[in-house]
């Protein structure tokens, strides 16, 4: 079984984040969405046959973690990581986000900081925010077209009193996926100063040609102690709306206590669809994500050429990880509300603007690749006339 990813689908009636509620966000009907991390593509089809037949049972009562769901985790971040995983490691939740806030409620208190790198994935910034904590910036620095971690300014904000240090890896939206040399230096100084490491490697999967992820466990096994790890299926295979991640905490006392805080809310069970799912995905989707990287690789390489052909104001940057274009925008010459004001007024196309994104984001646009060539080409097409009032 294969998956056309050239194939339309229509999402309209399915209660869709991306599509349906277009109009009660932006009050335009016919505006694509190319915003939300999200993608326009069924689950391998493994998956939905699983499903399928999770569903034809009838019975959709309470669910926990049956031992099948572990068993293929393991086998996943084993085969394609190289990352032994112990089953007592993994605390099962209902998102990343959700497992971000409540770690940001279990290991800091209200006035800590919390160390973020933007720009970067800008519920990072609302998690700490929600919870009273404050955000300490450690931007990236941008050389050239790439994008580099300010390690000399990551050591002076957490010596300043910060408690915990979010790490996105590989980092959205700048498309970085860190080497070794970069996460051990910042493991070094995270180990000089025992501050706690919230990784969060949800498009761990999802690397290009030429770049490997590296779980922060791999490069630093002498931290784990200190390093909570954030996966999930749902990025790789498109299963977000299933909700289910698999937290990795290594360290028993750490464990205990996010696990507790889990409780303490009344969290623990989880979509019977989406465990169905997540081990359909890990068990059978190797191939299938073969050929989406492929896929989305050739976006990318599409809209670079479209854009130094027919929209020089636009400037993709290299993806080395997620399928998340970074637009630099900033050769348009407007500021970010009226160049975000073209693109959705006079292109009918919703990205993310960089600000969102903090610091560094600014003359920036996130653009989602994970759609069909004709989408993309038909949001491409109608930006190139935005310099158009």
């Amino acid at each position: 079984m294969t998956t056309d990813f050239d194939q339309v689908v229509d999402r309209a009636g399915t209660a869709s984040l991306k599509w349906d509620f277009r109009t009660e966000k932006t009050g335009m009907a016919d505006i694509l969405p190319m915003w939300v991390a999200d993608m326009d593509f069924p689950a391998p089809p493994e998956v939905i046959k699983a499903v399928k037949s999770r569903a034809a049972h009838g019975v959709y009562g309470y669910t926990g973690h049956p031992k099948s769901f572990f068993v293929a985790t393991r086998e996943w971040f084993r085969s394609v990581h190289n990352w032994e995983i112990k089953t007592d490691s993994i605390v099962v939740t209902p998102g990343v986000v959700p497992a971000i806030n409540l770690a940001i409620q279990t290991f800091t208190r209200p006035g800590d900081k919390v160390i973020i790198q933007p720009p970067v994935y800008y519920p990072f910034m609302w998690a700490i925010e929600n919870n009273k904590r404050e955000i300490a910036f450690n931007p990236l620095v941008r050389t050239g077209d790439t994008w580099c971690m300010d390690l000399d300014d990551l050591e002076r904000k957490i010596a300043s009193g910060a408690r915990m240090l979010i790490l996105c890896s590989p980092h959205n939206p700048v498309g970085r996926v860190w080497t070794r040399k970069e996460l051990e230096g910042l493991t070094a100084i995270c180990r000089r100063h025992n501050i706690l490491v919230l990784s969060d490697e949800i498009h761990a999967d999802l690397v290009m040609s030429g770049h490997r992820h590296l779980p922060l466990e791999i490069v630093a096994p002498d931290l784990n102690e200190r390093i909570i790890t954030c996966t999930a299926p749902s990025k790789t295979f498109n299963l977000a709306g299933l909700q289910v991640s698999a937290i990795v905490i290594p360290d028993t006392e750490l464990r205990r206590q996010f696990s507790g805080a889990m409780k303490s809310v009344g969290l623990g069970l989880s979509n019977p669809f989406g465990i169905v799912a997540a081990e359909a995905a890990y068990r059978h989707g190797h191939e299938w994500l073969k050929n989406l990287l492929a896929y989305i690789s050739a976006n990318h390489a599409y809209l670079v050429k479209f854009c130094r052909g027919s929209m020089p104001w636009a400037r993709p940057m290299p993806l080395e990880g997620t399928y998340l274009a970074w637009l630099d925008c900033n050769a348009a010459g407007m500021d970010d509300e009226e160049l975000t004001g073209r693109l959705r007024r006079n292109a009918r196309v919703w990205l993310d603007e960089g600000p969102l994104f903090g610091p560094g984001g600014e003359g920036f646009q996130r653009m989602n690749l994970a759609c069909p060539r004709t989408i993309l080409a038909e949001a491409l097409n109608r930006m190139a006339e935005t310099m158009i009032d």
